[in-house]
């Protein structure tokens, strides 16, 4: 049974020029000699115990999770959302979290060209669709990363996971489309049912942590008082619901 879903992301072109450069602020511009370089990156040179140490105090850190293989490397990783405070005092979601796909095409054997490198971003219901797929079941993202503004329409994306046959692995495949320069960038990557296993138990993990989730329970789980927290009452428009 195929399942096939669509999805249109959508962002001004700030937006989508603030967020290309929050990217570029997490990955260096160099060319990737082996796999080997990739594991080193975001890594310091400092040594950590994380026995008695909490790392994301202690400043930024970065985690991600790769599959190289012979045409093309993914790997995947968190970005956490971003909260901005409100008068009240009250903090709320103003950036939601995404998981950022990045494809990099070989260039040799266990080489990468981390200049050519295109990113593709998941929002929580993408991730969704993405861990609940059967064996059998594939399905389709297209992103558009200036749509509604001027420059709608030059580069479309379109991320595709279907099966790869009866060992219950998958093809991540991307497909960029620049039509201001006439070019279309393709990328696939086969993962192996265990890779699979990884990348659904790692999403599924981190699903309500890019949907700010965990910053809601978190003061109640370590006030140790969840039975006795009393939760304000909020009266909604019954339209709610129907005009989201």
């Amino acid at each position: 049974m195929l399942k096939f879903c669509r999805f249109f992301f959508s962002s001004s072109s700030s937006s989508s020029f603030s967020f290309r450069k929050e990217l570029n602020g997490k990955f260096l511009p160099m060319k990737i000699k082996n796999c080997m370089d990739v594991l080193r990156l975001g890594c310091s040179h400092r040594h950590y115990s994380t026995g008695s140490t909490d790392l994301t105090n202690s400043g930024r850190t970065f985690a991600e999770f790769s599959i190289f293989k012979g045409k093309a490397a993914l790997s995947m990783s968190p970005i956490m959302p971003k909260f901005t405070k409100m008068d009240s005092g009250i903090s709320k979601v103003d950036k939601r979290g995404v998981v950022l796909l990045k494809f990099m095409p070989a260039i040799g054997t266990r080489k990468y060209d981390w200049e050519k490198r295109q990113f593709f971003a998941l929002s929580a219901i993408e991730v969704g669709s993405l861990i609940s797929l059967g064996p059998t079941e594939s399905c389709e993202f297209f992103h558009d990363p200036s749509m509604k503004s001027s420059l709608e329409g030059q580069v479309k994306k379109t991320l595709t996971v279907s099966p790869m046959g009866s060992d219950g692995g998958f093809f991540f495949g991307l497909s960029v489309l620049n039509a201001a320069e006439k070019k279309t960038e393709r990328f696939s990557v086969p993962v192996t049912k265990a890779e699979y296993a990884v990348i659904r138990a790692a999403c599924g993990f981190v699903l309500p942590h890019i949907m700010g989730w965990d910053q809601v329970v978190r003061p109640h789980l370590e006030s140790g008082n969840m039975n006795q927290v009393k939760q304000r009452e909020v009266q909604l428009d019954p339209d709610y619901e129907w005009g989201r």
